[in-house]
């Protein structure tokens, strides 16, 4: 029986769905997934609550439009049955970053904080922390941090940790509900397979992770609020692109890790 892979593309407008025969890499159906909201850079979602200058959000119910769209799609219009698809890979642009509860949902989906910036997907593009980018910059050349020569001696404020820090700023009640900060491209793996783990290409980069994220005492340093934050709101398994998250628990063991906790969340979802 022929093998397939699907693989989905998170761009910053839409979302590609792609089905490849696994022998010659031929693609064999792909479909185009348009944002209903698209980048937002104006107003939230259904509010009149206006956003400042260099915001760049995005709603992550369009994100799972995507699955719900195309994958049906590429499999409807190949004739391809499902099970002979023997993988799905994701790809999105980092770091583009959400809260999350303890159950995994999106905390700008929640009663209480529909209204509130912060509570929303940060996009790759959102250049609003560059103060925030510009603090942890001097920080690590005060204390001649060995980490950031490997970015180039200076952060962006595209990387996860300055949009972190900018909502410790301008949002702290957020901060404090969040249980954790999470890729995008993470958060469609756990909603895909039930896992959260972290895909080590955000964390390695944008996320300053390398074998760890910076020490505690530079966290404390740049905010007490972010004391402790690599073992909490930043936890979990990092693992390399192409490993195995979800499916058969009995496949490759080193890739099925993620806490049974998580796996409960799903269930409650």
């Amino acid at each position: 029986m022929r093998k397939f892979v699907i693989g989905i593309d998170y761009g910053t407008e839409s979302g590609r769905v792609l089905l490849a025969d696994v022998e010659n890499g031929k693609e064999v159906a792909a479909h185009v997934t348009q944002y209903p909201h698209g980048v937002i850079t104006s107003a939230l979602p259904g509010s009149e609550r206006k956003l400042k200058r260099d915001w760049a959000l995005q709603h992550p119910e369009d994100y799972l439009r995507v699955l719900i769209e195309g994958i049906p799609s590429v499999l409807k219009s190949s004739g391809v049955d499902p099970a002979q698809v023997i993988g799905v890979g994701v790809d999105f642009t980092s770091s583009t970053i959400l809260p999350i509860d303890e159950k995994g949902i999106p905390l700008c989906l929640k009663d209480g904080y529909r209204d509130h910036p912060h509570s929303w997907v940060k996009l790759w593009k959102h250049h609003a922390a560059e103060a925030e980018a510009v603090q942890v910059t001097e920080l690590a050349v005060s204390r001649k941090e060995p980490f950031l020569k490997r970015y180039g001696g200076k952060v962006s404020s595209e990387w996860m940790i300055p949009k972190i820090l900018q909502v410790v700023h301008e949002a702290p009640e957020v901060y404090d509900r969040a249980d954790q900060f999470v890729e995008a491209a993470d958060w469609l793996v756990f909603r895909l397979t039930g896992n959260l783990v972290r895909n080590l290409a955000g964390a390695g980069y944008k996320g300053m992770w390398h074998d760890g994220f910076p020490d505690n005492d530079f966290f404390q340093a740049l905010h007490p609020s972010l004391e402790g934050i690599a073992a909490t709101k930043l936890r979990g398994e990092v693992l390399a692109p192409g490993r195995k998250v979800g499916g058969d628990p009995s496949g490759d063991s080193g890739t099925n890790r993620a806490s049974s906790r998580h796996r409960r969340r799903r269930r409650d979802d």
